[in-house]
């Protein structure tokens, strides 16, 4: 029956639970005959509940192997892949991808990891999101082994149908994941939007009947609930698999772009290749065994270490012509010192004194308070020549024919002309 005719046949009251079936359980049983389950399990956090993805592979039927995204971020990272790769596996062994693009949760916002609660995007935001994920998702993923659904299509319910979902659970419940529990502590705010997140978030899996879904390690609590809601419907519930979480190019927090440490999949080859060079060399064991499902030579220098994981990487999103020319790039620049063979010119008016902050930020996709600190910590060039803090505005006819430097990737080669500023 369509999922919405089963959410009003199926409601019921819900059985007395007096304890919760997200507990401690942890999945390190490898099968020594099966090397497609080892590849599956290789360098996973969780495999819940114990053995039954084993069981699951062994009974022959295609999986529907499910990962949900709220595009709450017009592009997505190489933390993103390492899930994506898993998937990619999935494939491999014949199962299908059931990837949800969550346009309605991320109206909601993924309390995951958070010690607050997220923005609320406008359903434009959303929707130009959403146009991007999937088409970056296909840098990893096989299509033809892919169904792609958006949430909207079985979330956008009646007052009466969500009542009767969350009829189903009680608030003590929702209360249990660790990220709740530390704001409570710190007397932070917890909306009820995000009270019901792990709901719906659940009753995706029930709407597409999936048998697997993957996640990050921050998952673990959406993930485990989801087989409570399939429960609930009388659903067989799935078996879960959590990954590590890849750290950002700081080496400190989880990437993401809301950070400011992310590499993402779309960046031009030259910026992958410098921000994969900057990454901190304590954490290079983890961009190894997550990205390239290796470890790398201790025998070898971290440098070399980096450029080799640099260029498979530029490699395997944008070819090899391309990772060839973005490590030259980063040679000429950061080696010899010298500026790039090509750099995008920027054309700006005679008439206008030059704000650098909202130059900046309008090139190089960085807000004017970021403009502003990079001014201020000596990190932007003219002509070679430090931009000294507090000069903010320069008459244009100074910036004629000078390149503009912003750290150390980021190039234009200002030429002035009558008329208003363009590309």
């Amino acid at each position: 029956m369509p999922v919405r005719d089963g959410l009003r046949a199926r409601v019921r009251t819900p059985p007395s639970r007096g304890e919760s079936s997200i507990g401690p359980m942890t999945d390190s049983r490898t099968s020594e005959a099966d090397p497609g389950l080892r590849g599956l399990l290789a360098g996973a956090v969780d495999a819940l509940p114990e053995g039954r993805l084993a069981e699951q592979l062994t009974e022959g039927k295609t999986l529907r192997v499910k990962l949900g995204m709220d595009p709450t971020m017009p592009d997505l990272h190489l933390g993103h892949s390492v899930v994506l790769n898993r998937l990619r596996a999935f494939q491999d062994l014949g199962h299908l991808v059931v990837l949800i693009v969550g346009d309605y949760t991320a109206r909601v916002g993924d309390p995951s990891g958070r010690d607050t609660t997220r923005p609320v995007l406008s359903p434009e935001e959303i929707e130009e999101n959403t146009r991007t994920y999937t088409d970056q998702a296909f840098k990893v993923l096989d299509r033809e082994r892919t169904e792609v659904r958006r949430n909207s299509e079985w979330l956008a319910m009646s007052s009466e149908e969500l009542f009767g979902l969350m009829r189903r659970f009680t608030v003590a419940r929702l209360l249990e994941r660790d990220d709740f529990a530390k704001r409570i502590e710190s007397e932070q705010p917890i909306s009820a939007l995000e009270l019901l997140y792990p709901v719906l978030q659940g009753y995706d899996s029930v709407a597409v009947a999936a048998d697997v879904e993957l996640g990050g390690s921050d998952q673990k609590f959406n993930l485990l609930f989801a087989r409570a809601v399939q429960e609930s419907f009388d659903m067989p519930p799935q078996s879960i698999l959590t990954m590590p979480l890849l750290p950002g190019t700081d080496g400190v927090r989880k990437m993401g772009k809301s950070y400011g440490n992310s590499v993402g999949i779309t960046d031009p080859p030259e910026e992958m290749f410098g921000k994969l060079m900057s990454v901190p060399d304590d954490v290079m064991g983890d961009y190894y065994l997550l990205l390239l499902g290796r470890e790398p030579d201790s025998e070898e220098h971290p440098g070399e270490a980096k450029r080799e994981l640099a260029r498979r990487l530029v490699e395997r999103f944008h070819g090899s012509d391309a990772a060839r020319a973005a490590e030259q790039r980063f040679d000429r620049i950061h080696v010899d010192r010298e500026l790039p063979d090509e750099i995008e010119e920027l054309v700006i008016s005679a008439n206008d004194a030059v704000h650098l902050p909202a130059l900046i930020a309008e090139q190089f996709d960085l807000s004017r308070s970021e403009g502003r600190r990079l001014i201020e910590q000596g990190g932007v060039r003219i002509a070679g020549a430090v931009v000294e803090p507090g000069r903010l505005d320069l008459p244009a006819a100074e910036l004629d024919g000078r390149v503009l430097q912003v750290g150390r990737r980021r190039f234009r080669r200002l030429r002035v002309e009558r008329g208003e500023r363009g590309r």
